[in-house]
């Protein structure tokens, strides 16, 4: 069982306040999507996740216990730019992952280890559907192709929670569908916590079994980064939340939040 909690988290950079007063309780094997303009935080809450920055603020919990201070293999995670080591094959990328994992001292596996070792990545290959590239490298793969290559990096230490950070945000629409399918079946099939960054309100709601939306609820003019974002909405989305009602409610919100929002702040945004 895996379960997260933030309780009163903030993060700020100097006199620049990111985020605010976020509390979020996230279930076993939920898949919770998080949705917001650009620059209101959502971001910097998954590397919060991963432990790659403390919050100035607040603490987060995993099974009941606090963070550990240093990402771990607990944590799996996947960026919108694809972490692959471009002068090795696909099944080298992969095996090395492993070794890594395995063997942190040497990087190399031998014998039976190494054996075992092929042989998940092996099955690996065939759930995200690289078997047939296996000897090929990231260069004479697609964008797509990549970005499974890149899921399957951080599934091989079996994480028990998975961060995805705008993972499919450079796809074109058919390969981002392709891989939203592709996804789903390795979250079913893992059992994994999922928390996956978004710019797309429609891929959130297809995805997730939950919505969570970043967004400021209080501006100064004078001081623009005086506040930080939190939590504004937290959708369960079961057959009711799916219903074009609270998207356009959704939508409807943000519209006049951008709208309230300091000249200052959209210029940051466009930047």
């Amino acid at each position: 069982m895996t379960e997260v909690s933030a309780r009163h988290v903030s993060q700020s950079y100097g006199d620049n306040k990111v985020l605010e007063n976020v509390n979020l309780d996230v279930g076993d094997k939920e898949f919770c999507a998080m949705f917001g303009a650009s620059g209101c935080g959502k971001s910097t809450f998954l590397r919060i996740l991963l432990s790659q920055e403390q919050p100035k603020g607040g603490e987060v919990f995993i099974d009941g216990e606090p963070i550990a201070s240093e990402p771990g293999r607990d944590r799996g995670v996947v960026f919108q730019r694809y972490s692959v080591f471009s002068h090795l094959s696909v099944i080298e990328n992969l095996i090395l992952a492993t070794e890594f994992d395995q063997a942190p001292m040497f990087g190399r596996l031998f014998g039976q280890k190494r054996k075992k070792a092929m042989e998940s990545v092996e099955h690996m290959l065939e759930d995200v559907g690289l078997t047939a590239a296996r000897n090929n490298y990231p260069m004479e793969l697609s964008g797509g192709m990549q970005q499974r290559l890149a899921i399957a990096q951080a599934l091989l230490r079996k994480p028990k929670i998975l961060l995805l950070d705008e993972p499919f945000g450079a796809l074109d629409p058919g390969t981002r569908a392709n891989m939203h399918e592709i996804l789903l079946k390795l979250w079913r099939d893992t059992s994994m916590t999922v928390f996956m960054v978004t710019h797309d309100l429609e891929e959130g709601f297809k995805l997730g079994t939950r919505l969570v939306v970043f967004d400021k609820t209080r501006w100064d003019p004078d001081f623009p980064n005086a506040y930080g974002a939190t939590i504004v909405h937290d959708v369960s989305l079961d057959q009711s939340a799916e219903s074009a009602e609270v998207k356009a409610r959704i939508r409807d919100q943000l519209s006049q939040s951008q709208t309230r929002r300091p000249r200052e702040e959209k210029d940051d945004e466009a930047n």
